[in-house]
């Protein structure tokens, strides 16, 4: 095993230089503000662990609990669960009751991406179910930051975790707010419009990333979600991410043991390896 690990991330290694042409888009190097940040707290990380979630919008509908337990069994940390309204984006998907169902059948964190009209309305519900993770859209909330920031404490009254998602368009400064006031506990960076599965990644939202990632160093749970897989996860890791979602790249695999050790080493190398540089 420790054979095949050194290959692994020798192929990684090797990859990334071959592949200089796609990040350009990211600036050389972090800011000496971050590495100040990094020496102060003794840290050999940039981020917090690295987690995998598998979009389970890809997974087999008719065996839900087998697919859980396949992706716990490969060495997922979180199950990714899109709930769409068909308002907010035109696609009809996941609600409380797969929730709820899931929640039977799998120790697994349920990371809920809610793309809802109203997500206040459904903080209980989702929280009643088993949900881990409540996500919801920034570009969803009517009402300012007021009423932002009031369904951020609803959802962490609700017992689950804070996270806010925002859309490729969507410039980072507008939850910059949220994260330093502490109020949300992960931002969900979309690589393609939120609503469908199976979309190209848009290699040009890490520049958001990596902003998020120097102004609030290893203290932030940073996530990408849309067309990630091992030939497009070096751009997002680079970047500073350290939850990825894949879905059809992990659940239309016929290795996707493979394609979720790749995805977590690629993670795993940038977070060690941007200290050293």
């Amino acid at each position: 095993k420790r054979g095949a690990a050194r290959r692994l991330t020798s192929f990684l290694v090797e990859r990334r230089k071959k592949r200089k042409a796609l990040l350009f888009i990211l600036p050389v190097g972090v800011s000496e503000a971050v590495r100040a940040r990094r020496r102060e707290m003794g840290t050999e990380r940039d981020r917090p662990a690295t987690k995998i979630a598998p979009s389970i919008l890809a997974s087999d509908f008719a065996r839900l609990a087998d697919e859980a337990q396949r992706m716990a069994d490969m060495g997922a940390e979180w199950l990714h669960v899109d709930a769409m309204d068909g308002h907010f984006v035109p696609n009809l998907t996941l609600g409380p009751p797969i929730v709820a169902a899931l929640r039977k059948h799998t120790h697994l964190f349920l990371d809920c991406h809610c793309m809802l009209t109203d997500p206040a309305q459904w903080v209980d519900e989702f929280a009643k179910a088993g949900a881990d993770g409540y996500t919801f859209h920034l570009e969803s909330v009517q009402g300012g930051q007021d009423a932002v920031r009031a369904l951020c404490a609803q959802v962490r009254q609700a017992g689950m975790r804070v996270g806010v998602a925002i859309r490729p368009a969507t410039p980072w400064q507008e939850v910059e707010a949220l994260v330093e006031g502490s109020l949300v506990d992960m931002v969900l960076v979309m690589s393609v419009e939120p609503g469908f599965g199976g979309q190209s990644f848009k290699p040009e939202t890490m520049r958001k990333v990596k902003a998020l990632r120097d102004r609030f160093g290893s203290r932030l749970d940073i996530q990408v979600d849309g067309g990630l897989a091992p030939a497009t996860v070096d751009v997002a890791a680079e970047a500073g991410a350290n939850i990825i979602v894949a879905g059809s790249a992990v659940f239309k695999s016929p290795e996707p043991a493979k394609v979720i050790d790749t995805l977590r080493a690629s993670v795993d190398l940038a977070a060690q390896s941007v200290k050293a540089s």
